[in-house]
């Protein structure tokens, strides 16, 4: 994969810009993280070079300065609200964000419940935090937030929250997922500190979109069509216009609550010290682009995956029209078709001459590897496994799998486990590669070269069994489906 982004000038940049906003409040800083701190696989996509755990590492360098506020929404644990790409719930994720933070050294032991109204999920869910030792708070609804600010900034609003008393310059302030109540969470805490006679301050933290490139970059599209169910848009911040003559690009709900948020800062604290939404962040990200070329040409690429992607979703639980119909509109925007990848064409030419489900990928050198349905093999255990040889130097019509691997995991599945479908998922036939490759020296070249398909674009013309695409998600290998399944029939596995 081409590199486009410097790593580690970002993380460099990044935390020296956050130490200059602490200096700038006298020592005490709330920070917003918003986005994900552990997981940014979209950042690592339109930004070849960058690491999903960036942010953490960057964090890793103020570990001695910084301690973690957790939010989580009292709706949420109520509705064991569950994170689409993880699979777990928003409660569980708590836990998780925790037990990763304290892994990289950082004091994570806080965690706000907020909009808590006696929820009992809510309160079932503080006792187990308390009997782990976690020191749990609650912040409860205001009426009229965030617009009657009268109320909030007064002892009926901020002063009837919890406070955390938090004892290191950096206070991260993340959560399990969006409308957890990060901002509220921030701004109660500098209310309760003002009172305390603390000088503290409130920044944030997004990655996207990146305030210093242009509104039609390819990158700012892209975040647009990632967040097209929450229907945010990219525009320019009218604030920082208006302040500095500046352009900057910022989106729709941090322009739309800045005035409330400047006039809850002004009333905690005197005045606020920021002039539009683009003031308040911190995000060097677009100041560590080394290849634009090649980060355009990433984030096209994902815009494309965005459309299949919802396409999907849509065909799966019929919901998701309007955000695929945002994204063909951001597709024209970006100059670009369902075609973009070469993949795709290969994909259903190979269905076509095979008359079954059929896939291709777009290997490191640009070549493409296809896989086709066969008695054995699905279409993606045949593509992982030519995909596997092509990189590994391996003849194509080379056999790195015996048949005294496949044979008994066949007849597991539909003597014993009682399949109707003897073919074997990647998962299953990577663990007869496996097996294989103690015998054969092949074999063993093919596991190996399994890390240059990370970043490869893969592509189906049927909807990828749930099995299969883990499996090509652990790999790091982007996944796109034709929007239809195998067969005709009402119930989907």
């Amino acid at each position: 994969m081409r590199i486009g982004f410097d790593n580690d000038k970002y993380i460099s940049m990044q935390a020296e810009r956050i130490r200059r906003r602490i200096g700038q409040f006298g020592g005490k800083l709330y920070l917003e993280f918003g986005g994900k701190l552990f997981d940014d696989y979209h950042a690592s996509r339109v930004l070849p070079g960058f690491e999903p755990d960036s942010k953490a590492r960057m964090l890793a360098e103020l570990a001695d300065d910084a301690e973690v506020l957790v939010a989580i929404n009292a709706a949420d644990i109520e509705l064991n609200k569950r994170r689409s790409d993880l699979g777990i719930g928003y409660a569980e994720d708590v836990l998780r964000l925790m037990d990763m933070f304290r892994g990289m050294g950082l004091l994570a032991n806080k965690v706000v419940i907020t909009r808590y109204t006696g929820q009992p999920h809510a309160e079932a869910y503080q006792r187990r935090l308390e009997s782990m030792g976690v020191e749990c708070y609650r912040h409860y609804p205001i009426d009229g937030y965030p617009s009657n600010t009268r109320l909030i900034v007064s002892e009926d609003g901020f002063g009837k929250n919890d406070f955390a008393i938090t004892t290191r310059p950096l206070v991260v302030v993340t959560a399990p997922g969006p409308g957890s109540g990060k901002l509220a969470t921030c701004l109660s805490q500098l209310y309760h500190e003002h009172k305390r006679g603390v000088e503290a301050g409130y920044a944030k933290f997004e990655t996207f979109p990146v305030w210093n490139l242009p509104l039609t970059h390819p990158v700012n599209i892209a975040y647009e069509a990632a967040t097209a169910d929450l229907d945010d848009r990219n525009i320019i911040d009218p604030f920082h216009l208006e302040a500095y003559g500046e352009v900057c690009v910022n989106y729709n709900r941090d322009v739309e609550t800045f005035p409330v948020v400047r006039e809850l800062l002004e009333k905690i604290q005197g005045e606020s010290p920021y002039q539009s939404p683009t003031d308040m962040g911190v995000n060097m990200v677009g100041n560590c682009i080394s290849d634009d070329r090649v980060c355009q040409e990433a984030a096209t690429s994902e815009i494309v995956r965005r459309h299949f992607w919802t396409a999907v979703q849509l065909e799966r639980t019929g919901v998701g029209g309007a955000a695929l119909a945002k994204i063909d509109l951001l597709m024209g925007k970006a100059g670009v078709s369902e075609d973009f990848s070469p993949a795709r064409a290969a994909a259903l030419a190979k269905e076509e001459e095979t008359g079954a489900p059929a896939a291709a990928m777009v290997l490191p050198d640009g070549s493409i590897a296809t896989g086709k349905t066969s008695d054995l093999l699905g279409a993606a255990s045949s593509l992982l496994l030519n995909a596997l040889k092509q990189v590994a130097g391996i003849d194509r019509e080379t056999y790195i799998v015996s048949d005294e691997a496949l044979e008994p995991i066949c007849r597991l599945k539909t003597e014993h486990l009682r399949s109707k479908n003897p073919r074997l998922h990647s998962d299953e036939t990577l663990i007869a590669l496996s097996i294989s490759s103690a015998s054969n020296p092949k074999a063993a070249r093919a596991i190996e070269a399994a890390n240059e398909l990370r970043g490869c674009d893969a592509y189906f013309s049927v909807i990828l069994s749930p099995t299969d695409e883990k499996l090509y998600m652990s790999l790091g290998i982007n996944v796109c489906c034709e929007p239809k399944y195998e067969r005709h029939t009402y119930y989907h596995r």
